[in-house]
């Protein structure tokens, strides 16, 4: 009987030593997986975030320019949001949301000008990586979201939108990665009165410079089929990114339009941090 009582004493000490044996193990394998905001740039990588880590991305100020023949206008962002969690291996939740935006038009013909400051919708996202969740080798994944008509125009769409992103990237060798992120939407009409379909595509190319320092250059398509008008967007775009430490990234892009459709100009710069 006391050999008995001797084991189980013995098993019952063992116990929070080996569950807490475990919970190290995990956190070292989430640490073993490389910090990889979705920030900066156009695209959208394909990798998740380890299960049980918090990624807070935001845009600390994005401005952007747009001058047609009849007016000039220029938006301000500031705390442009992204918050994401890693639910498992493979699979993370995101929502998005932009806490206050100043937008400016000029009238070039009477000179009238017009702003006004909203807040922008909220998007709510879940990304499944189908291989390599690090974003290693090739990788792919699929991200559904729903955007909810919690701002106004010019920032809000007035009316709920959906859509679909995959993905997918390719190492071409130790210090370049080819990304490729199609997209394609149920967009909310310019009338506020239905949806319609829009679709659009990235092709990047992201450079290692060195261990802490990435270099991404974009191009990018996008067709709105909007009923009150067509239009096709050409972009370029640039975007380097610094991580100083393992858990916090510091970015800073600009993005300029190719054609009369797209906006001229926007510079932004950004800051991400793992938790």
């Amino acid at each position: 009987m006391r050999c008995r009582l001797t084991a189980v004493s013995l098993c019952l000490f063992a116990m929070p030593a080996a569950a807490q044996a475990q919970a190290q193990l995990s956190s070292s394998a989430q640490d073993e997986r490389g910090y990889c905001p979705v920030r900066p740039g156009l695209g959208t990588p394909a990798c998740t975030i380890a299960p049980g880590r918090v990624s807070i991305e935001t845009g600390v100020v994005d401005w952007t320019r747009d001058d047609t023949p009849d007016e000039r206008s220029d938006a301000v962002l500031v705390g442009d949001t992204l918050v994401r969690v890693g639910l498992s291996e493979t699979v993370e939740a995101q929502l998005g949301w932009t806490p206050f935006g100043h937008v400016r038009t000029r009238e070039k013909a009477t000179g009238a000008v017009d702003a006004v400051d909203r807040v922008g919708d909220v998007q709510i996202a879940v990304k499944a990586n189908l291989r390599h969740p690090d974003g290693s080798g090739f990788s792919a994944a699929v991200q559904p979201f729903v955007a909810l008509p919690v701002g106004r125009g010019p920032l809000g769409a007035g009316d709920w939108a959906a859509g679909a992103i995959v993905p997918v990237s390719f190492d071409l060798g130790t210090t370049i990665e080819l990304q490729l992120t199609p997209e394609i939407n149920a967009a909310a009409d310019e009338d506020r009165h239905g949806r319609h379909l829009s679709y659009s595509g990235v092709a990047g190319l992201e450079l290692a410079i060195s261990e802490a320092v990435n270099l991404t250059l974009e191009l990018a398509a996008a067709q709105d089929d909007d009923p009150d008008g067509h239009s096709t967007e050409l972009q370029g775009a640039a975007s380097a990114s610094w991580m100083p430490s393992d858990d916090l990234q510091l970015d800073i892009g600009t993005t300029l339009g190719l054609n009369r459709d797209a906006a001229d100009v926007e510079v932004y710069l950004g800051i991400s941090r793992r938790l």
